[in-house]
């Protein structure tokens, strides 16, 4: 990696959040799509992401931040399906993590 280039892979909590939302994702049978699983296993796996993935991550989030006020959102025990999705993506962690990169990269090409 460059001096300029920025380190678009996630912190290790947001990976470790990931890998919970898989976790419960099995045990539970529920929460995320097939895309929310594929990001779930990049972001655990600490991948370098590009500019793209970083915006639609901070999509999911503007359009999921409702999910926050369903019942069961944060049961570890019985989570809700918008709990285990919001996991796939990172957490609040995840959330945070991807705004601040998104101004970092502002308009940077997908590569």
């Amino acid at each position: 990696m460059s001096d300029n280039e920025i380190d678009l892979r996630c912190p290790e909590v947001v990976a470790r959040n990931a890998a919970h939302g898989l976790e419960l994702r099995r045990r539970f049978g529920r929460g995320g799509t097939e895309i929310g699983v594929a990001r779930a296993r990049d972001l655990k796996n600490r991948v370098h992401l590009s500019p793209g993935t970083i915006k639609r991550m901070v999509s999911f989030f503007a359009r999921h931040e409702v999910d926050k006020r369903a019942k069961n959102f944060g049961n570890e025990e019985n989570p809700s399906a918008g709990y285990v999705a919001w996991l796939l993506w990172g957490g609040d962690e995840g959330r945070a993590w991807a705004i601040a990169m998104k101004e970092k990269t502002g308009n940077a090409p997908d590569i």
